[in-house]
């Protein structure tokens, strides 16, 4: 099943921005995403599970996120491995290494395995929303879309904003809806 919500960036690009004039590496967005799904799934662990073959539900004491790479063969899925242990500029530094060796075809088949949770992010492609496909073991996926102004209500006036849209894919026999609905609010 599928959760979407709309996530407030204004906060998050001042943020960045701050954090950009300093930081030895340039953060991106996708970094802010990675780093606040791991703190979600920290919080919320029933979402950092698995569905085993046996019909058990494992779940995950680490976070480990793939993370969705389009490459000339397909896509690839390289795992930030302890996500939630890790600086932004810790994860961009891995993404970047990781997205290099499997556009290159050096990746290696354990740099691709041992996810618990999976984003994808087409939001530099200007695609507002999608869902991701749920790729095992992982119970869940998170679809990242593009950061758009709107217009939007504060304080009963309309002033412009900037907003981008997140929907979880589920796998319900591991996570039901409110427990979704509880790890995007914290996500947000």
């Amino acid at each position: 099943f599928y959760l979407t919500v709309e996530v407030d960036m204004e906060n998050a690009i001042t943020a960045r921005k701050r954090m950009n004039e300093i930081a030895p590496t340039k953060i991106s967005f996708n970094d802010l995403v990675l780093k606040a799904a791991a703190v979600a799934l920290r919080q919320h662990p029933e979402v950092n599970a698995s569905w085993l073959e046996d019909n058990k539900i494992r779940y995950n004491q680490h976070i480990n996120i793939g993370v969705a790479v389009a490459t000339p063969e397909g896509l690839l899925l390289p795992v930030v491995r302890h996500t939630d242990m890790k600086s932004l500029s810790q994860i961009n530094n891995e993404v970047r290494s990781l997205a290099g060796l499997a556009k290159a075809k050096k990746i290696q088949p354990q740099q691709m395995q041992g996810s618990t949770f999976m984003i994808s992010n087409l939001g530099m492609f200007g695609i507002e929303e999608f869902t991701a496909i749920v790729s095992r073991p992982n119970a869940c996926a998170l679809a990242v879309g593009a950061i758009i102004d709107k217009p939007v209500i504060k304080d009963g006036e309309v002033v412009p904003g900037k907003r981008m849209k997140v929907t979880l894919s589920s796998d319900h026999r591991v996570v039901d809806g409110v427990i979704g609905a509880k790890f995007l609010e914290t996500f947000k």
